[in-house]
């Protein structure tokens, strides 16, 4: 009997320590369990912040900018700018039109309807002075893009005298680069040659096409386009090769991005991004021009056979800050030496040039 109670006492003091043990692992992974859940709703806590973040800068509301371009090399250099704005992965919201003559654009600014607009260069400093300083400047988009061509070999300028020169672009960059070049090389743009003008680059080509021994003026990329309907056409002079052998430092500057001062002032911080927008663009149609050929012709620019072929002769640049206030001031400057009216009557002052932030 004393050896059977013995060992029901072991065996209960045993269940004891077995149930003591058991009680302490739950404790323990109670504790753990809660720890876990803890965690558990610390990540669920920040999760939601993040998602919070991320659809709070997914419903930031873009801005609106009415934006004008001119068809050619302007509009070329926007085309991925477009694309991007109508696939809503612009940071702006853009509202595009694109033009077939600088007059259009003009007016669309003076009235408001454009916020920010591709210019001739000259246009903008004859601009700025008719609207009292209430445009700038943003940034130098295209250089040199003019071309005269003819169905005939032309070995110098002095063989244009006596010649009609078709083009278009009066009272804007074609006109007075040509002027001066002429004036620079010893011929009278008045009484040594005849200039004549039209109101688009399309007229220039049909009026070059119809006469065989006509003599034209075009930019890219409508040279492009007249050498694929006019047999025999050729390129006879670059304006930007003969424009840099000229005395001076100044470069042929043909665009430039202009903007409302009174839209720039309220959104600076927007203007600044499509400026680096706009920087990407360009970089991409000069380093993917099979594809900007293809955006070209999507935006009736022109179709993409021409664009690719015309696209390495478009000159298509960004310079803003420092650089651009150098080239344009330089080139208005050459302008105005000629002839101040080209300029607006007189030479920007400095609030013309937008430094950015």
């Amino acid at each position: 009997m004393k050896k059977k109670f013995t060992s029901l006492v072991s065996i209960f003091l045993m269940a004891l320590l077995l149930a003591g043990c058991s009680s302490n692992t739950a404790v323990v992974e109670k504790n753990k369990t809660s720890e876990q859940t803890n965690q558990n709703v610390a990540i669920e806590n920040s999760n939601s912040k993040n998602n919070s973040a991320t659809k709070e800068n997914d419903n930031k509301e873009k801005t609106l900018i009415n934006l004008g371009a001119l068809k050619g090399p302007t509009s070329l250099g926007l085309v991925k700018l477009f694309s991007d704005s109508d696939g809503n992965s612009a940071a702006n919201d853009y509202k595009y039109t694109i033009y077939s003559s600088p007059d259009e654009v003009v007016t669309g600014i003076v009235k408001g309807e454009l916020d920010l607009a591709a210019v001739p260069a000259n246009l903008a400093a004859v601009l700025y002075q008719k609207t009292e300083g209430k445009i700038k400047v943003l940034n130098i988009n295209t250089l040199g893009v003019l071309y005269i061509a003819s169905r005939n070999d032309i070995a110098a300028l002095d063989d244009l005298k006596g010649k009609t020169i078709i083009t278009s672009g009066k009272g804007a960059t074609p006109e007075y680069a040509l002027r001066y070049i002429l004036k620079e090389n010893g011929i009278d743009p008045d009484k040594d040659v005849n200039i004549e003008f039209k109101s688009e680059h399309q007229e220039v080509v049909q009026s070059l096409a119809k006469d065989e021994n006509g003599i034209a003026m075009l930019p890219e990329p409508f040279l492009t386009v007249a050498k694929t309907k006019i047999d025999g056409l050729k390129t006879n002079f670059s304006l930007t090769d003969l424009w840099d052998k000229l005395p001076g430092d100044s470069m042929l500057v043909t665009g430039v991005m202009i903007a409302r001062a009174d839209f720039l002032d309220q959104n600076k911080e927007v203007v600044d991004e499509f400026l680096k927008e706009y920087q990407s663009s360009i970089d991409y149609v000069n380093s993917n021009i099979d594809d900007a050929a293809a955006l070209s012709e999507k935006y009736d620019i022109v179709k993409a056979p021409i664009a690719k072929k015309a696209i390495p002769a478009c000159n298509i640049h960004f310079i803003a800050g420092e650089d651009m206030k150098k080239a344009l001031s330089e080139y208005l400057n050459s302008l105005f030496t000629q002839d101040p009216k080209t300029v607006g009557g007189q030479l920007p002052d400095e609030n013309f040039y937008y430094q950015g932030q």
